[in-house]
Parts: C-alpha cells; sequence; structure tokens
C-alpha cells in the first residue's frame, strides 16, 4: 500500500532555491508514481519513461515558480503528466486506443487458471476504456495503485465526497460495462 502523502514543503522551498539533494529527493520520492500513471495508461513503457523525464524536465524548470496553495505536489506533477499525455496524443493526431493491460498473473498459477486471469484482465482493460477518463483515473489511483480514499482526493483536488460518489459511478459503469461484454464471470 502506499505511503499516504507527504507534507513536501520543506523540500520543494529547498529545491526552489536550488537544492540538488532536494530536487534528487523529489524525483525519487515520485518516480514512479508518475511512470506508473503515464504507463497505465500508454502501451508503450520506453514512452511512458520518456513522458516520466519531461515532467521532471518540466518540474525543475517551473519549480521555482510552484505554488503549493495546500495541495500536493505529486497532484500537480500528475496534471503535467496528463498535459504531457494529452499533447502527445495530439501530436500523434490520436488518442489513445489501448491501455497497457493490468498483470494479474501469477507464475505460481496452473496454464487454466493464468488463462482464465488474462481473459479477466482483457475484460476488464476493455471494460475501463468505456469509462470516462475521470473514472478511470480514481479507478486506478484506489485499486490499482491502491492509494486511500483522503490521498485521491487530494490529487484529483476534490473533496472525499466528490471523490466517493465518482468512484461509486465509476464502479457501476464498469460493473454494466462487463456484464454488457458478457465476458466475465465470477
Amino acid at each position: 500500500m502506499p505511503e499516504t502523502l507527504i507534507d513536501d514543503s520543506p523540500l520543494i522551498r529547498r529545491a526552489q532555491q536550488g537544492d540538488m539533494d532536494a530536487i534528487a529527493a523529489l524525483y525519487d520520492r515520485y518516480h514512479q508514481a508518475v511512470f506508473t500513471y503515464l504507463a497505465l495508461r500508454l502501451n508503450d513503457d520506453d514512452l511512458a519513461a520518456d513522458l516520466t523525464g519531461e515532467v521532471f524536465v518540466r518540474m525543475v524548470q517551473y519549480l521555482p515558480r510552484f505554488q503549493a496553495r495546500g495541495k500536493p505536489l505529486l497532484a500537480w506533477l500528475y496534471t503535467v503528466a496528463r498535459n504531457l499525455l494529452a499533447e502527445h496524443h495530439r501530436q500523434q493526431g490520436k488518442m489513445p486506443h489501448s491501455e497497457k493491460s493490468i498483470d494479474l498473473l501469477s507464475h505460481q498459477d496452473t496454464p487454466l487458471r493464468q488463462t482464465e486471469t488474462h481473459l479477466a484482465a482483457e475484460c476488464l482493460q476493455s471494460a475501463l476504456q468505456t469509462l470516462t477518463p475521470e473514472q478511470q483515473e480514481v479507478i486506478i489511483l484506489r485499486f490499482v495503485e491502491e492509494r486511500r480514499l483522503s490521498d485521491v482526493a487530494a490529487l484529483l483536488q476534490k473533496t472525499t465526497g466528490a471523490v466517493k460518489a465518482l468512484q461509486h459511478r465509476a464502479l457501476a459503469a464498469l460493473r454494466r460495462a462487463i456484464e454488457k461484454a458478457g465476458c466475465y464471470e465470477p
């Protein structure tokens, strides 16, 4: 389970003053979260790594003007990542057609169980595509990244009540999409 969001204010202040150790600490703290955020939205780990690098280039570039205003740094980094992703898709002239599949397989499972798990993952991945980007984001943050409700609220800059409602609607839409496709039996 990911740690709860941390107060980055001291590190941010040091980084804004050019402290390379503070910049490196922020990178170390959030690199994996940003990469995961992008990798789950792309079907290309190399591209996700490139865009992750660009997120942190922009962090260093714009950090001197950054003002937290009570919002976590990770929320800002996710916004930068979301904007880079949209920019990438505009340059490519298309919207994403497939998300990276969610790996649910265990190497200890039998071949039959692995096949069933693979089919369930494909079904889930297909159903996720039917959700709005905001619904996809809350599902990924809550259930793939296993973040706490309060952390998701902070990252999405919403109240916990709004996130609960969004999560409820997303899960209902996901269930309907799975039922409509008829691709999964519990």
